[in-house]
């Protein structure tokens, strides 16, 4: 039989050993759950860091669409200046400038940021509610972009080739027949292509001011983890 001194020290042993268990799993689950959440964060930071990534080169993108679409807008704007004043002496660089009428930016993006999140279900990984937003409001951005694009681009296929055809010769850029292109019919039509690149100009700089924000919020989130 056990005595009783002998009893307590053996309920203490194995009250201390009970407690040393129960400790040991305590600190098992919550070094599990720290390592959990140590995952789910640098999960969180690689897709901020891919998102910033991806972002930053449609910035680049963005910016060649834009001086492409620029430099033919000056020159339409000169068109149409020399149009207004019927002046034939410009014929020739008329001409030229007629000639890019075709011409068209086109920015390729390269997929949905927001709507990969979305139908992955890795959206609920990123904990900033303000840089998800953010990149919903970019997306609806770079949509409408497309829009405009594909409305200069039906533009160009449905009006400028067929009006241009006939009184350019595109091999040199020489106008065939001057009274076809000195009236107020084709002036309205370089007016139209001009409207609608005026209005992308516009969108790409409001897409690069999306671009940027998106991009501090992102840079503050990686420097808080």
């Amino acid at each position: 039989m056990i005595k009783e001194g002998n009893l307590k020290r053996y309920l203490l042993y194995a009250i201390g050993e009970i407690l040393l268990v129960m400790v040991g799993i305590s600190l098992a689950f919550q070094l599990d759950n720290w390592n959990e959440n140590r995952i789910k964060e640098n999960t969180e930071i690689n897709y901020y860091k891919n998102i910033k990534d991806q972002i930053d080169d449609d910035k680049t993108l963005i910016i060649e669409q834009l001086e492409y679409n620029n430099l033919y807008m000056s020159q339409f704007k000169y068109a149409n200046e020399v149009l207004d004043a019927n002046d034939r002496s410009k014929m020739d660089t008329l001409g030229h400038i007629i000639r890019n009428l075709t011409q068209y930016s086109d920015f390729d993006r390269k997929g949905n940021i927001h709507e990969t999140l979305v139908n992955s279900g890795e959206i609920k990984l990123l904990k900033n509610n303000t840089i998800v937003n953010r990149i919903r409001m970019l997306e609806e951005k770079y949509n409408y972009v497309n829009r405009m694009e594909n409305i200069h681009y039906d533009a160009i296929m449905s009006h400028v080739i067929q009006a241009i055809n006939p009184v350019i010769k595109f091999s040199n850029g020489k106008i065939q027949k001057p009274d076809e292109i000195y009236n107020y019919k084709f002036q309205n039509l370089v007016l139209s292509i001009l409207q609608v690149m005026i209005e992308k100009d516009k969108v790409y700089h409001e897409v690069l001011y999306e671009i940027e924000f998106t991009i501090n919020l992102i840079n503050e989130e990686l420097v808080i983890n």
